[in-house]
């Protein structure tokens, strides 16, 4: 079954794993922007890393995955809720001729954010882009910042986008634990794009395991959803401030927003504008009034 997470865990060892593959998650994105191949493959590769990250937080909340670089390729952005729901973007030079990783992103920098609900403190990490590829630069990232040994296999191609990862638990291993860790990071490392892609999650953990003992847990769907909404581009507006938005209706006749994420557009007239800012308009008249 596409677009689910699957996670799994090693008995002997405490060694965790996830796999996740996309399908109508990574159309919904690909249907609201077009990009040239090289970032859009990096996209479905980012989409499918929040997710397998995600995975092995105890979040509840929002992380968001960006990379900002120099190269061609200035920002890529996804971002994935603790119930599994994705959105993302990229902005890059129009003439896009890059395809390695690091070349696509120059000095490019990590910035990781895990926003918990119920207005608990934000966290944040960011660090200096190292390694050839997406995967390693994330198994760098969480083994210098989080001193978790992490290893990443990432894919996508126009119609499918997919993953899998494997992490050492934190505690006292003892050698065999090691060594079925050693074992475990051979096997991985045999996966190839075309099984990532086409196999569904159980297939691929059988492949893969199948003389390991593995406990499988229950598919988790993921999905593609926007958190854009009308109110939230009003409350925006409303931060710029009343004189900031009428000149922008006074120059161009409307105030027309859109969401860089799901590409909707949201659209102002000069009475919608009027109606927005009604008590700040009130409010200021009244002052004239008094003075």
């Amino acid at each position: 079954m596409s677009d689910t997470l699957q996670r799994f865990l090693f008995e002997q060892a405490p060694v965790r794993g996830a796999c996740v593959q996309l399908s109508a998650t990574w159309q919904a994105i690909l249907e609201r922007h077009s990009y040239p191949q090289p970032v859009r493959d990096l996209l479905g590769e980012t989409m499918v890393a929040a997710v397998l990250l995600s995975s092995t937080l105890k979040l509840k909340g929002r992380m968001t995955l960006q990379m900002t670089g120099e190269g061609p390729l200035k920002l890529l952005m996804v971002e994935c809720t603790d119930g599994h729901a994705l959105r993302g973007v990229a902005q890059c030079e129009e003439h896009f001729e890059q395809s390695e990783f690091a070349a696509m992103l120059g000095q490019g920098r990590l910035v990781i954010t895990l926003e918990p609900e119920e207005g608990k403190e934000r966290y944040q990490s960011i660090v200096n882009l190292h390694g050839t590829s997406l995967a390693e630069a994330l198994g760098d990232y969480l083994v210098r910042s989080e001193q978790l040994d992490t290893r990443l296999w990432l894919s996508a191609d126009r119609h499918h986008a997919g993953g899998l990862l494997i992490q050492k638990l934190p505690g006292r291993w003892n050698e065999e634990e090691h060594e079925l860790w050693e074992r475990v990071s051979h096997l991985s490392a045999t996966i190839k794009d075309a099984e990532l892609l086409h196999l569904s999650q159980q297939q691929i953990v059988h492949r893969l395991y199948h003389e390991e003992d593995v406990r499988i847990f229950d598919t988790e769907p993921v999905f593609f959803r926007c958190t854009c909404t009308r109110d939230r581009v009003t409350n925006m507006l409303q931060s710029l401030g009343y004189t900031e938005v009428k000149s922008i209706i006074e120059e161009q006749g409307e105030v027309n927003v859109a969401c860089e994420f799901c590409n909707q557009k949201y659209h102002y007239d000069i009475v919608d504008i009027e109606q927005i800012f009604v008590d700040d308009i009130s409010g200021d008249k009244g002052n004239i009034t008094r003075h």
